[in-house]
């Protein structure tokens, strides 16, 4: 599976759990970046974030045999980062997705908007 794959697999694990303006930012062309790509999206309460990280990682190892290296956040559930080494998933709650901006900071990425009724 390659990682367009893998970030719709993400993406749509996020869409089915309810996320919000669900998106991903290709970040090869940034040789600065962490990561080859980040998804995003957020949810107004911390049960939904919880919700929406426990379906993105069940999906990920059910789909793509993939566990994240690293995950931080859960315990206040403000923003759960699920590391993949070459894709970072963000889960916001909403005010600290507003007040962080990360699709700001990487301006210069390539942003994909995902919704619910794409193919």
């Amino acid at each position: 599976m390659n990682m367009n794959d893998e970030i719709r697999v993400i993406a749509d694990a996020m869409l089915e759990k309810k996320a919000q303006d669900v998106v991903s930012l290709d970040l090869t062309k940034i040789g600065t970046a962490i990561a080859d790509a980040f998804v995003i999206c957020h949810a107004d309460s911390t049960t939904q974030v919880v919700a929406i990280s426990d379906n993105v990682e069940e999906m990920m190892e059910k789909h793509c045999d993939r566990s994240p290296l690293r995950k931080q956040g859960r315990e206040n559930a403000f923003w759960i980062i699920l590391d993949y080494s070459d894709i970072v998933v963000h889960i916001f709650k909403t005010d600290q997705r507003m007040f962080y901006r990360l699709e700001d900071l990487w301006a210069d990425a390539v942003k994909t908007t995902y919704s619910d009724n794409q193919s």
